[in-house]
């Protein structure tokens, strides 16, 4: 996702700018966040994870708070990747994990739901702007070996559609 103030809710004029790339592992329970960010009017005071009720709602905090451990704080610039144990409740805000039927399991269940319903952002917060001076939308985009089986689906259609327009009828 591109981090902006204009994807804010509500949207603002910060000049800051970011990109981040969050990576969910249903398989494994595992969260990796990489993160980078610049231009920012006022130092970062917090970063995590948000699930919304709707696509460009404020959600509630589901990841670590106030801040993801280690994420940079005091700083209008800087870059951030770590790895999450999804399976730990340390990795989760503990009022999501009690929304979420009380354990880390369903922490991670409503999760991976709000991340594939297009519900979760990744929110850095500044001194200035205490609700998030940018915000990155996540979407879902399918990993490496799902998208070769796609394209190698994609090869076969073409193949077989090239096969068709060739096909002559007397």
């Amino acid at each position: 996702g591109t981090l902006s103030g204009a994807d804010e809710n509500p949207a603002n004029a910060s000049p800051g700018t970011g990109s981040t790339t969050v990576t969910y592992d249903d398989i494994a329970h595992s969260l990796r966040v990489q993160a980078t960010f610049s231009g920012l009017l006022a130092p970062t005071t917090a970063s995590h994870i948000h699930i919304a009720p709707a696509f460009g709602a404020n959600g509630g905090v589901a990841t670590q708070t106030p801040s993801f451990v280690g994420f940079p704080l005091g700083v209008t610039s800087g870059s951030y990747d770590s790895s999450f144990d999804l399976t730990l409740t340390s990795s989760w805000n503990a009022a999501f994990i009690t929304a979420s039927g009380g354990t880390a399991a369903g922490a991670e269940a409503a999760f991976g739901a709000g991340l594939k319903a297009g519900l979760a952002y990744l929110n850095v917060h500044t001194s200035q702007f205490p609700g998030g001076e940018i915000r990155a939308n996540l979407g879902a985009v399918p990993e490496p070996a799902t998208w070769a089986t796609m394209l190698g689906g994609l090869g076969l259609i073409g193949g077989m559609m090239r096969r068709w327009t060739s096909v002559r009828f007397a």
